[in-house]
């Protein structure tokens, strides 16, 4: 797996791989003895694919700062609660702003 991602690594490195050829870079991922599988998503710009060949699932989280007035002891401060008919916010998926129901 390390072989891969230094592979990775080094493309982005180098703006020169940025407008490299379909066939130069199958050919330097050959030279680097990437496995066919791994070599056939990378080709495909596949990168859901190489995630479960690599055995590495994708990670999406948030982080959504305190307002700039808040000061640290307000933490025993009661948070204003939610009306019954008030739905909370929906999230659609990963990297999509939140959106009121």
């Amino acid at each position: 797996m390390t072989d891969v991602i230094d592979f990775l690594e080094k493309m982005g490195q180098d703006a020169q791989w940025r407008h490299a050829s379909q066939g130069e870079v199958e050919q330097a991922l050959t030279r680097a003895e990437i496995a066919p599988a791994l070599q056939t998503a990378i080709l495909a710009n596949d990168s859901a694919r190489l995630e479960t060949l690599l055995g590495q699932p994708s990670f999406c989280g948030y982080y959504l700062p305190g307002k700039e007035d808040e000061e640290e002891g307000d933490e025993d401060k009661e948070t204003p609660s939610r009306e019954p008919d008030e739905a909370p916010a929906e999230h659609s998926g990963c990297g999509d702003e939140a959106v009121a129901a």
